[in-house]
C-alpha cells in the first residue's frame, strides 16, 4: 500500500522535510509538558504578576545603569527613554518594558565571555523569564549555528549580552555585573 512509506503518502510530503520541521519545532518550542510539569506550571501560576513586578523594576534599574556605564556600548531596552522604542513601550506596555535586555559591551565577543564567566549571581542559561536571573552571549548559545553574517542580518553582535532578569535583590545583582565589568577587564 502506498501510505506505508513515509514519502508516497498523500499530504505527507517529503520525509526529509517533515523531520527537518519536527526538528526545529522541537528545538525552538520544545516538547509537550509532562503531567508533573503541567501541574508545576499551574502552580506558578499563581504569584506570576508578583514576579513580573520585581523583574520589569530590576530590569529598569539595570537597563538604567548599564547605559551610565563607560564599559557599555550601547543598551537596547524599551524602558529607556532612548530607545527608539520607547514610546511603543509606554503606549502598549504600561506596567513595565518587560525583564529582558541586552547589552553591548567595549572588548567585543572575548570580553563578552570572560564577562559572562564572571558573574556569580547570573546563571548562565538561554532560557528566558525565570525568577532567576540569567546571562548569555546570543552569538554563541541561541544563534551559535548561524554564521557570523547571519547573525548580524539578525541583528546578533558579537559584543552582544543577554539578561533575563531575574527577582533577586537589585543591589545584588547591580554588584555581580560590576564585579563582572571589573574581572573582565583584567
Amino acid at each position: 500500500m502506498h501510505w506505508e512509506k513515509w514519502g508516497d503518502y498523500p499530504g505527507a510530503g517529503n520525509i526529509a522535510y517533515i523531520i527537518k520541521v519536527r526538528l526545529h519545532y522541537l528545538r525552538d518550542f520544545g516538547a509537550c509538558m509532562s503531567p508533573f510539569n503541567a501541574f508545576l506550571f499551574l502552580q506558578g501560576l499563581e504569584t506570576l504578576s508578583f514576579r513580573l513586578e520585581r523583574q520589569v523594576a530590576n530590569a529598569q534599574r539595570i537597563a538604567e545603569w548599564l547605559e551610565t556605564n563607560p564599559d557599555v556600548e550601547w543598551v537596547a531596552y524599551p524602558g529607556l527613554k532612548s530607545s527608539p522604542y520607547h514610546h511603543l513601550a509606554r503606549k502598549y506596555l504600561p506596567k513595565g518594558a518587560g525583564s529582558i535586555l541586552t547589552f553591548g559591551i567595549k572588548g567585543g565577543r572575548e570580553r563578552a565571555v570572560r564577562f559572562i564567566e564572571a558573574t556569580k549571581i547570573f546563571s548562565f542559561l538561554a532560557n528566558v523569564g525565570d525568577s532567576k536571573s540569567l546571562i548569555v552571549h546570543p552569538g554563541t548559545v541561541t544563534h551559535g549555528q548561524l554564521t557570523e553574517a547571519e547573525q548580524r542580518l539578525a541583528g546578533v553582535k558579537p559584543e552582544q549580552i543577554r539578561l533575563s532578569v531575574g527577582t533577586e535583590d537589585a543591589e545584588d545583582l547591580l554588584w555581580d555585573l560590576k564585579q563582572a565589568f571589573a574581572a573582565s577587564a583584567a
